[in-house]
């Protein structure tokens, strides 16, 4: 059953069948509502639907009379009373109650609700599609050459795939870009470093890597301080010489990282070609890491500095010719109205900066990409740098796209991974955690676990062999990492509990492997054949059915707010719901052993639509979904 707004001859307005969701229904009933009752000026006033907390006071609350009585001078109840008599919901409603100070509730008919549930049974599971044929570009990993990937790269790429994952299941076209830190002085320094100590570049790992951009970075730092306590305390002259020593040591070293980045820039093919062996040995590392974490990007996902390096004097020249830049002690920086602090897009010294290179990947993005979104998944703390680039972009004109739509510029800020401590995450050492090390970690609890609950002989994976269990555990421990960040505000802070997050209880990844694992087990054991329920009746008798009927119906609404807000933790909140009204209903409602096979079929029916928005959405998440657990 599908439904139609229409107004009957009393001027009420009333349903006819066609096309829409019961609470879509209601609120276009609602909203027409308001402006029969307040006037056209209410239109597009938003009803304010709500599930409701208590199901004994029906399905939905509307609470618009609540505010709009203070607007009007209206008493809220007796607004809402207005409201209820200028509508008809018969067709998918009870007569409404109005409650308390005017709160309107509404309980669906059963058949309105068995309706939606046959409507989503299909491959779409009740997504309302986005046709917008622009792509989106979310920027994610931003990882840097010659350095160890850490937890700062798993919450972005982590976050910046869910993202994609969900905008992609509503029909949109996304391109995952890695603004990789491959150029620049940095990685001349360690270039340099590397042929200077002759390391065979072919054999080279990331832990050696790093360990000689560390060692380049050292060599050529001055020790400003040291030599001002030595000056201030008088300490000696051959001290000062020995400082005079490191710092001569120092900028030869920066002098000689200058010259090898020029030959770098001129195109020196061996350099080239042990630059690119950098970039090899550190991508070769990050794309283990990306395997691990069921995200599929390779090297065509890599948009470096290097790529946009060309095109920086281009963007430079836009904004001088264009008159919004001007010198500042021979820099060039952008003003902005009410902010003090400029921001500089070239150098005194003629070099370019970071914010260059991000107005170039802006205008790349939106002037040859054609995309009316660009999502960039990066800490916080660069919330004011995104900030300045954004606005420079569209005082530059790359705010439009070439066929005139404006274009959406977000920065997903996300906060720090914290250790027991409520500090940012370290090893005992004092180093930062890298990405491999957690993940490892994570896949080692996660297989102790199932290892463990195997042993149980009541376990449906008792008879599994090692491997099979092994890859269990992998997806377990993954999902509970990926879970835990995913479920909480991407902004917040977040404390790394492996205890917690490994748990098969609570709104843990783990939890909602198990619950879809269970719903795998029903259908398997069940004595019935596919055909005999992949089309029964939907039977909602039973206070737990409806429940989670009701949960079901709301999966699209959960989907399309977490696409339009770009939070993640939308999805999982919904799925933890989901499991647990499941729960219910597993717990209330026989399967097998059900009183009647048409009320078995439909129950196995429900179970089967359940397990597959259950599955859909840890897909979402990128987390695996195993059959057993």
């Amino acid at each position: 059953m599908n439904w139609l707004i229409a107004c009957s001859t009393d001027g009420k307005r009333t349903l006819e069948t066609t096309h829409s969701h019961p609470v879509a229904a209601l609120h276009g009933l609602f909203a027409d509502a308001i402006v029969n009752v307040l006037g056209d000026e209410y239109s597009g006033t938003d009803p304010v639907i709500r599930a409701s907390r208590n199901p004994e006071f029906g399905d939905f609350q509307v609470n618009a009379a609540m505010g709009l009585g203070k607007k009007t001078g209206t008493p809220p109840r007796d607004l809402a009373q207005q409201l209820v008599d200028a509508l008809d919901v018969s067709a998918i409603a009870e007569p409404p109650d109005i409650a308390g100070p005017g709160f309107i509730n509404i309980r669906l008919k059963t058949n309105a609700l068995i309706a939606t549930l046959e409507a989503m049974s299909g491959d779409g599971l009740g997504i309302s599609m986005e046709h917008d044929l622009h792509p989106v570009v979310i920027d994610l990993c931003g990882v840097n050459v010659a350095k160890q990937m850490h937890v700062g790269h798993l919450r972005s790429t982590i976050i910046g795939d869910a993202l994609g994952r969900i905008l992609e299941r509503r029909g949109r076209t996304v391109l995952r870009e890695n603004h990789l830190g491959d150029w620049g002085l940095p990685i001349a320094m360690v270039l340099r470093r590397l042929l200077d100590d002759g390391v065979d570049l072919d054999s080279l790992d990331l832990t050696d890597l790093d360990a000689a951009y560390r060692a380049a970075q050292a060599s050529a730092r001055s020790d400003d301080r040291g030599m001002a306590i030595v000056e201030e305390r008088r300490i000696g002259p051959h001290r000062v010489a020995e400082m005079n020593v490191v710092d001569e040591d120092a900028r030869a070293s920066r002098a000689a990282a200058g010259e090898t980045l020029v030959q770098l820039q001129q195109g020196d093919p061996d350099l080239v070609a042990a630059w690119e062996k950098l970039i090899e040995c550190t991508m070769r590392a990050v794309y283990e890491s990306l395997d691990l974490l069921n995200v599929s990007m390779d090297a065509s996902n890599n948009r470096g500095e290097s790529f946009y390096r060309k095109h920086l004097p281009e963007v430079v020249d836009a904004f001088e010719s264009g008159g919004m830049a001007s010198e500042d002690a021979g820099a060039l920086v952008v003003r902005f109205d009410g902010r003090d602090r400029p921001m500089l897009i070239r150098k005194s010294d003629g070099g370019f900066l970071y914010a260059t290179t991000d107005l170039a990947a802006v205008r790349n993005r939106v002037v040859h990409e054609n995309a009316d979104r660009l999502i960039y998944v990066v800490d916080a703390r660069q919330r004011d740098h995104f900030r300045d680039v954004f606005d420079a972009a569209r005082l530059a004109g790359w705010g439009t796209t070439p066929d005139g739509h404006d274009v959406d510029m977000v920065h997903i800020p996300f906060g720090s991974v914290l250790g027991a401590d409520k500090k940012p995450l370290k090893t005992r050492s004092g180093e930062n955690v890298t990405l491999a090390s957690l993940l490892g970690e994570a896949i080692d609890r996660g297989r102790a676990e199932v290892h463990r609950r195997s042993e149980d002989e009541r376990s449906p994976t008792r008879d599994l062999d090692k491997k099979t269990l092994d890859a269990i555990g992998r997806a377990v421990g993954i999902g509970a990492v990926k879970y835990a960040d995913l479920s909480n505000d991407l902004v917040r802070d977040y404390v790394f509990d492996m205890d917690r997050m490994i748990a098969f209880e609570g709104d843990t990844g783990p939890y909602l492997q198990y619950a879809h694992a269970r719903m795998c087990s029903i259908l398997r054991k069940v004595d019935l054949n596919r055909e005999e329920w992949v089309e029964a009746p939907f039977l909602l008798d039973e206070p737990a059915e409806r429940a989670l009927a009701l949960r079901l119906m709301q999966w699209g609404d959960a989907v399309e707010g977490a696409s339009i807000h770009l939070e993640p933790h939308r999805i999982c909140a919904f799925l933890h719901e989901l499991s647990e009204d499941f729960n219910g209903f597993y717990q209330q409602c026989p399967v097998r052993q059900a009183p009647e096979k048409s009320i078995q079929s439909a129950r196995v029916r429900l179970c089967d639509l359940t397990r597959r928005v259950l599955a859909d959405g840890l897909d979402l998440l990128g987390i695996d979904a195993p059959d057993t657990m």
